[in-house]
């Protein structure tokens, strides 16, 4: 068996941004569009007028500021509102693919290896853009990458889960080099149409490059253990599939298609969850909390990072200890704690410890401990 490590990691990030005052005021045209188209019923009271938003509400009810997309024209214009992708020819690399080959490169620049020399490409995301073929055998391809590649949905904890199977193969032995890589086109599944939800996430993509740890050129991160969990709910759900125009109703812009979440409900069960996890994980690894110098939470509300904080180190973090990158980023589901692992483990020193942990529908919960090593 061999000791594992995260060599290197990888960011996209687009480069369009909607802040929260211009998503607010495409928001607030869109509902005063449908008030007036449903006027005569509102005042009948057959109709309820649909509220405006603001960036106020938005702040205070999640931390974020603001979020990148892939195109923010679609999702700006009242009579859209959601993001416009072209069509692309079948001959021509996906966009997913092609977001994940810019974090790939990143991360391999990091680890200091070539694409040649990766045996394993697992492609972890919350939506896949097509059943098959696979996009991570995309990627491999577009990468020039060896061995095989399969794709993996685990939803917001994709990325964790992804790192857990590829950490286990190369420790076994099967494969030497892995990518986990997580493209999340957060934007095309959330319905920008209704107001508790229509700020809650961003795009963006994440590469993490696990290695075996004798084999490590540089700087690197030990996985000292990782921790995987489900239990089913209902709260986080998106009805899309390949059988809805089999269903009777056979329409395809229902609500349920998209982003559905049961919000007040999340938040009182995933929080004990994700907190007797984590203590569960310690525990089992013998690493008391007081020893993690930095925890790499999922990025979905700063509230809920707030108070996983609190309830594992027994106190409220230090600046620096849990690190948030919502309020720039926005929830981009499995990669949210990635992204704050890639801009905030640097400056760890040899020996300390961390943790990634990811949470979010299945419910689902993955953890990775990491141990700092600072080559000579």
């Amino acid at each position: 068996m061999y000791q594992t490590a995260i060599t290197g990691t990888g960011v996209f990030t687009p480069s369009q941004i909607i802040t929260n005052d211009e998503l607010v005021v495409a928001f607030n045209a869109y509902a005063d569009k449908q008030n007036a188209k449903n006027a005569e019923a509102i005042a009948a009271g057959e109709a309820t007028p649909m509220a405006h938003s603001s960036s106020e509400f938005i702040f205070n009810a999640s931390g974020i500021e603001q979020r990148y997309v892939l195109d923010k024209e679609g999702i700006l214009n009242p009579d859209i509102m959601h993001p416009m992708l072209r069509q692309r020819s079948d001959d021509e690399p996906g966009v997913m693919a092609e977001m994940a080959i810019d974090a790939c490169t990143k991360a391999l620049a990091q680890a200091g290896i070539d694409a040649s020399e990766i045996d394993l490409i697992i492609c972890a995301a919350s939506n896949m853009e097509r059943a098959y073929p696979a996009v991570s055998i995309e990627v491999q391809q577009l990468l020039g990458a060896k061995g095989f590649a399969f794709d993996m949905n685990v939803a917001c904890s994709s990325a964790t889960f992804g790192i857990q199977a590829a950490s286990d193969m190369v420790r076994s032995g099967s494969v030497r080099r892995a990518i986990v890589v997580n493209p999340e086109i957060c934007s095309g599944h959330l319905e920008w149409r209704d107001r508790d939800c229509h700020f809650i996430f961003g795009d963006v993509c994440t590469a993490t490059v696990i290695e075996r740890a004798e084999e490590a050129t540089g700087d690197h991160y030990l996985i000292r253990s990782t921790k995987c969990a489900t239990q089913f709910s209902n709260n986080i759900r998106n009805n899309n599939g390949f059988l809805r125009r089999s269903r009777p109703d056979g329409v395809a812009d229902r609500r349920d298609m998209q982003f559905m979440q049961v919000g007040r409900k999340v938040f009182k069960e995933v929080l004990p969850l994700v907190a007797s996890h984590i203590h569960a994980h310690l525990d089992h690894s013998e690493v008391p909390a007081d020893r993690i110098k930095r925890l790499w939470l999922h990025q979905a509300n700063k509230a809920m990072n707030d108070f996983i904080g609190r309830k594992v180190l027994g106190r409220i973090p230090e600046a620096g200890e849990q690190p948030n990158i919502l309020q720039d980023y926005a929830n981009t589901s499995s990669a949210g704690s990635i992204i704050a692992f890639s801009k905030y483990s640097d400056d760890l020193e040899h020996g300390e410890i961390g943790l990634i942990c990811s949470f979010g529908a299945g419910y689902s919960v993955g953890s990775v401990l990491l141990e700092r090593v600072i080559s000579d």
